[in-house]
């Protein structure tokens, strides 16, 4: 048992069958918050297929699973046969949540539903994330990130002007459904433990990403408008707020507020532009963007990016620089907060990792390496079912725990 009394979701066990990203990056959040998450990992096939993602890959273990899976249980089921069922079963009669990643259609094949589960537990909130929800003209489609950023519009607005369709840089759709995920499970338990009854939480990778349009959806719903792409990362409607080259490299500057432009411009020493009409409020500013924009990236694409990132500061202007990923990890930001978080593998030794932003009471002092695929199948039915070591055995002979369980 993994010490986490004090923490804010000590309280909550999850059975989750999940996999590679989304799912695993859901329950991540929760298990970092202290909640007793509990890989049930397919034996037929290796477990979850984070563990064989190259290019860090050896064995059973890659940093890609590592990432996703610190601070987690792991126990090998095959809840095909009648002996892996009934184990996973009596996992369900003594958790809160059943929760998956899987293709839309295979929640109700594989009885992971309420109406599967209730009778086992009438108390228990079974959440699916998929790719596409468990209704409509898509639901047996395999979702991936990339394609729903396709088919949700996302692509069609990101990149330059006279590019083809991009997506974002990192997998931004599994991740934000990840999160939905976590946000649905809480809130499903909060009502389960109100009213005394469960229920499913339908959470897709699709929904998701139409979610987060956010208002160009709207302006589209509304008036027909298009959201196009722009120039270097510019802003839809907001004049200056953009990537500007400097004589080094790239910084952001981001004039939301009227009186955010006033102070780039008394920081270029560029007065005279607060008096020209077509510069003046937000609506001139969008209709006279290219000269605008050409103005201001002639002031600074002359000095270097340390010399632009103190000037603005200097004169309250929001700008930050365009880093990389070693230089957004060294940022002394990253460290105050705490962003990094490290664990010991038997493989690959000291991980370090991204921290889980989600901050709410007692946070963890120590985090544990993700788990050997079934490495907690026996403590798991000692502590928690009060299987004897004979009827474990028995279930091993039966395949419950898969053709070759080691225990």
């Amino acid at each position: 048992m993994r010490p986490t009394s004090g923490l804010p979701l000590s309280d909550l066990r999850i059975i989750s069958v999940e996999q590679y990203g989304a799912g695993p990056f859901a329950t991540l959040h929760l298990a970092d918050l202290g909640a007793e998450v509990i890989k049930v990992e397919n034996p037929d096939g290796g477990g979850d297929v984070g563990r064989y993602v190259p290019p860090y890959q050896q064995g059973e273990s890659s940093l890609f699973f590592e990432t996703f899976n610190r601070n987690k249980l792991s126990i090998s089921l095959d809840i095909s046969m009648p002996g892996g069922r009934a184990v996973f079963e009596d996992l369900v009669r003594v958790s809160d949540v059943v929760f998956c990643n899987l293709r839309g259609d295979l929640p109700a094949r594989l009885r992971l539903r309420y109406q599967d589960l209730a009778p086992v537990n009438p108390r228990i909130v079974c959440c699916a994330l998929t790719g596409f929800g468990q209704n409509g003209p898509r639901r047996d489609d395999a979702g991936y990130d990339y394609i729903v950023q396709g088919l949700a519009g996302w692509m069609s607005a990101a990149g330059e002007p006279d590019g083809p369709p991009q997506k974002t840089a990192f997998s931004t759709v599994d991740y934000s459904a990840g999160l939905v995920a976590a946000l649905s499970i809480l809130v499903g338990v909060h009502a389960a433990r109100r009213d005394g009854v469960g229920g499913d939480c339908d959470v897709s990778l699709f929904d998701t990403a139409l979610g987060m349009i956010g208002y160009p959806a709207t302006w589209y719903l509304h008036a027909g408008e298009e959201m196009r792409r722009t120039r270097h990362s510019a802003h839809p409607s907001l004049v200056p707020f953009q990537n500007f080259a400097t004589a080094d490299g790239w910084i952001v500057v981001a004039c939301p507020k009227e009186k955010f432009f006033h102070r780039l411009c008394r920081a270029l020493n560029r007065m005279d532009l607060l008096e020209e009409e077509r510069f003046i409020g937000f609506e001139n500013r969008l209709r006279h963007r290219e000269e605008l924009i050409a103005l201001l990236a002639e002031e600074l694409a002359s000095r270097s990016c340390a010399d632009c990132l103190t000037l603005l500061g200097e004169h309250g202007v929001p700008c930050g620089p365009v880093n990389n990923i070693g230089q957004a990890l060294a940022e002394p930001q990253t460290h105050a907060r705490r962003m990094i978080v490290e664990t010991q593998s038997p493989v690959w030794g000291t991980v370090r990792s991204p921290a889980s932003p989600a901050r709410a009471g007692t946070q963890r002092a120590e985090h544990c390496a993700a788990p050997a695929r079934g490495q907690h199948t026996v403590e798991l039915c000692e502590r928690l079912l009060d299987y004897d070591p004979e009827m474990i055995r028995e279930l091993a002979k039966a395949g419950a725990f898969g053709p070759d369980p080691g225990l």
